[in-house]
């Protein structure tokens, strides 16, 4: 291994040489733990931890990193304390995490550092995001996420690195590729001779380097950090190194040729760097027996602690309290005048009014730009609020969401449309797995809002028609707003952007332009989680929302003989059971109706929380009236037999039955 110390003190190669050593001594005292059976599960980074200190070194300690399993440099290099770490990985409360993350699925504000998921290519978004806010801030500044070489072959990475480039983006990312994703080679991963050969097709710089070097590692991250603030674009390192060990302890080696070992042990990165400061004289031994005497008590010191921490206790309350960051309080109207409004205008109202009292907010969307969106909410909005924060992106609907949340770290409210609520299964994993639960992980806010344009009524067939909102009710972290009329549309998203935690908020297309009313002139939010009663009744409760709020007007107006109860649920998550219970009693007969098909619909979870807690209301069966159990046909007459409003009729009268 050849070493090229230009520009290196003896200093600054000391400095390397310890932050070298000090993750390798950490993991084989991990090594000897788990056998010993003291601590359940280790993925080791040893033969790699050039890439992790180097890179890390490299960059400014205000700087954010998205590092993966085998990354302790990247930790240690930071200066996080031991015996937090241990914790950490012990599942005490005293870690990073309360107990609630294994291993290195956390992250620290206060060191910069942003933690993984299991999905691996998420994280790549995020740098993405933080990027963006450096852009905007025109701070002098760069993210930088990790990658696998089996990571490459997940969509994600291929979306963040097409919205970095195509934003000009300062991010580096940095692939480890160390021939094995798990136990499958990189020969069954790609073909191409070499994955930064790939950076050429986004229309970036693309490097190769060897990741055990720990002096070309440093010097590269370096360099592409300047390019990267210079150029204001993206890099694209892959790192040549080797696992020594299996994908985790678990796991094993056998699925390794014996000869590889023998070939990536003559390189391994510390052994090497220290031969070499021996020879330059710039370390004598005593000096390295000092410097591993000097960690092996930082670890035993860190690993007494560690395991004089008691198991976690838990507190339920503290557990559902954690899972969503502190939402501010209700803005009420101040306005003496109300403007009659379509639906879709006081949408564009709330995102106006929250453009103007958040200059940190930034706006996504495919098409949302120049040409106002495929509804036209925004439009004149990069007229009057410029292109940095109304932001046209590529058809990249995971590394938008992920670019949303790499904004909220940096301190920044995003919004991103879904140009229809159907095309969001191709983000699901972000919303699902790191909005929602990155709150509760390690206290980290997902400001982000999500506008759904979503619901049946207009024609338009399987894949732009779908009721989807049961998706997101079922997820803890997530919070699902559906309006019904045009104040509720405005104060409510309002009160979404305004909100720290990722909110999923649902605007029915057909209610766009087919519904009016009066709404407030001044700034105002409304509560997410309280329901609206819309009309007082005897006879039945109708619980529904959107559409269905609607449909039950409608039929009420028609049949004025039967005294109808309607509530309007508004927000999905949280419900508001105070106003379920209330809804109940007042009539004893419920009927529950959405637009959404029945089977696993909202109208499940309602029933069997009304029948655990209300049963003694109840004078008959809980009813539920809800879409056909097929997708959305596209022939209006179809539609219409598919729509639960076909079937209102009958579950009404099935109902007063009773």
């Amino acid at each position: 291994m050849q070493f090229d110390r230009s520009g290196f003190s003896n200093e600054k190669l000391v400095t390397l040489y310890t932050e070298l050593l000090r993750p390798r001594m950490i993991e084989e005292k991990m090594l000897v733990l788990l056998r010993q059976g003291r601590i359940s599960k280790w993925f080791s980074g040893i033969g790699q931890e050039a890439i992790a200190v180097g890179a890390t070194l490299a960059l400014d300690s205000d700087e954010y990193i998205m590092p993966l399993h085998r990354n302790l440099g990247v930790f240690t290099a930071r200066k996080m304390p031991f015996d937090k770490l241990f914790m950490q990985w012990q599942g005490r409360k005293e870690g990073y995490s309360k107990g609630r993350e294994r291993s290195f699925h956390f992250g620290a504000n206060e060191y910069h550092i942003c933690g993984m998921i299991s999905h691996l290519g998420p994280q790549l978004a995020i740098a993405d995001g933080v990027a963006l806010a450096h852009k905007l801030r025109k701070e002098h500044k760069i993210s930088l996420a990790f990658s696998g070489d089996g990571g490459t072959s997940e969509g994600d990475f291929h979306e963040a690195l097409n919205v970095a480039a195509v934003w000009g983006l300062p991010v580096i990312f940095l692939i480890e590729n160390n021939g094995y994703g798990l136990s499958t080679p990189v020969n069954e991963q790609f073909v191409c001779k070499q994955l930064a050969d790939r950076a050429a097709g986004y229309g970036m710089l693309g490097i190769t380097i060897d990741g055990n070097n720990i002096l070309e590692v440093h010097r590269a991250i370096i360099e592409a950090r300047q390019y990267c603030i210079r150029e204001q674009k993206p890099v694209l390192i892959e790192c040549m190194t080797f696992r020594m060990r299996g994908h985790e302890e678990a796991s094993g080696v056998k699925y390794v040729p014996k000869e590889l070992f023998e070939e990536w042990g003559k390189k391994d990165p510390l052994a090497n760097f220290e031969q070499y400061l021996l020879n330059l004289k710039v370390l004598e031994q005593p000096v390295i027996d000092e410097i591993k005497a000097g960690i092996q008590k930082e670890i035993e010191d860190g690993l007494a602690a560690g395991f004089a921490a008691p198991p976690v206790k838990a507190d339920t309350q503290e557990e559902l309290a954690d899972v969503y960051a502190p939402a501010p309080a209700v803005i009420h109207s101040t306005a003496r005048s109300k403007t009659e409004k379509k639906f879709i205008n006081a949408i564009s109202d709330a995102l106006r009014e929250s453009m103007e009292r958040y200059p940190d907010l930034v706006l996504m969307g495919q098409d949302i730009a120049e040409y106002g969106g495929a509804f036209k909410v925004t439009e004149g909005f990069v007229q009057q609020f410029g292109k940095d924060r109304v932001r046209n992106t590529p058809l990249c609907e995971s590394a938008i969401v992920g670019t949303a949340l790499g904004l909220s770290v940096k301190g920044y409210k995003a919004m991103m449309e879904m140009q229809f609520a159907d095309f969001v299964t191709v983000g699901f994993n972000q919303i699902i797995n790191n909005l929602a639960k990155i709150h509760y992980r390690w206290g980290q806010n997902a400001d982000v809002v999500i506008r759904m344009p979503t619901g049946g009524g207009v024609g338009a067939g399987p894949f732009h028609s779908q009721s989807n909102e049961a998706w997101f009710v079922h997820t803890p972290g997530l919070k699902v707003v559906y309006p019904s009329t045009p104040e509720d549309a405005k104060g409510l998203l309002n009160a979404a952007i305004a909100d720290p935690n990722p909110v999923m908020y649902f605007e029915h297309k057909a209610l766009y332009r087919g519904i009016s009313g009066e709404v407030p002139d001044d700034y105002y939010t409304i509560e997410i989680g309280k329901a609206r009663h819309v009309q007082e009744g005897s006879d039945i409760s109708v619980i529904t929302y959107g559409s269905g709020v609607h449909w039950a007007l409608e039929y009420a107006a028609q049949h004025p003989a039967l005294s109808i109860d309607i509530l309007d649920l508004r927000t999905l998550l949280p419900l508001d059971y105070d106003a379920i219970r209330a809804a109940v009693q007042r009539t004893g007969k419920v009927l529950l109706l959405h637009e959404d098909t029945l089977i696993g619909g909202i109208g499940g979870e309602l029933a069997a929380w009304i029948s655990e807690n209300c049963f003694e209301y109840l004078d008959a069966p809980i009813v539920r009236c809800a879409s056909l159990d097929t997708p959305v046909p596209f022939a209006i007459e179809l539609e219409q037999n598919f729509l639960a409003k076909s079937r209102l009729h009958d579950c009404i009268t099935k109902l007063m039955r009773f």
